[in-house]
């Protein structure tokens, strides 16, 4: 049980550590130092959702599922675009957005937790990598998978947390104009090039 579970550790975390919309938005909030737990938590159950789903059935289901993919493949595509533009915005005003009343406060958090949600389920690559990959894994385990997607889950809770807390620790150093200028600029060319990457993929799908 013990091996299984820490397999689920070792491929969840395999799974999770390429740069992609959810790491980004992470560690763009916990520089920010706006919401950084809750928008960590919020990542992890998400995750554990789709781990869930794939590693008891969901995972063949979506494979099966082309027209469902290729939606949620160009929804995500217009999403990251947008993101990167936002993103390439921020940079070129070097400061970002300051949130400095009461009011502001609020509105930026259900900004936040729309921002995460879109990130999470409207990126096809945490379908691909949750519910098809770590799916079709973990149901090799048979009566085992529940360890593995136990191992699974913690990966993503230790990672988003850590890269949160991380980024809060670290911000002030990032809050300098200069590090959010590049941060910015690189989070806008990361969701461009997954954006790019996505379109393609789904054409030569339909072709």
């Amino acid at each position: 049980m013990l091996l299984t579970y820490f397999q689920g550790i070792v491929l969840g975390m395999a799974m999770i550590l390429p740069i992609g919309p959810q790491n980004a938005f992470v560690l763009s909030q916990g520089m920010r130092r706006q919401y950084p737990v809750m928008v960590a938590g919020m990542c992890a159950l998400s995750d554990a959702a789709l781990i869930s789903l794939g590693v008891f059935g969901g995972g063949a289901l979506l494979a099966q599922s082309p027209l469902v993919l290729q939606l949620v493949t160009w929804a995500g595509v217009l999403f990251l675009i947008w993101y990167g533009w936002g993103a390439f915005k921020d940079g070129l005003r070097a400061g970002g957005e300051a949130f400095s009343t009461q009011e502001n406060g609020v509105r930026s958090r259900y900004r936040i937790i729309a921002t995460v949600l879109a990130v999470t389920w409207l990126n096809p690559h945490v379908y691909i990598d949750t519910v098809v990959v770590l799916g079709s894994l973990g149901e090799q385990f048979g009566s085992l998978r529940l360890w593995f997607a136990m191992g699974a889950v913690t990966s993503s809770v230790v990672w988003f947390f850590s890269l949160a807390l991380l980024a809060a620790w670290m911000s002030p150093w990032l809050q300098k104009s200069s590090a959010q200028r590049v941060i910015n600029f690189g989070i806008g060319i990361v969701m461009w090039v997954i954006a790019f990457q996505l379109a393609r993929h789904a054409l030569g799908l339909m072709a």
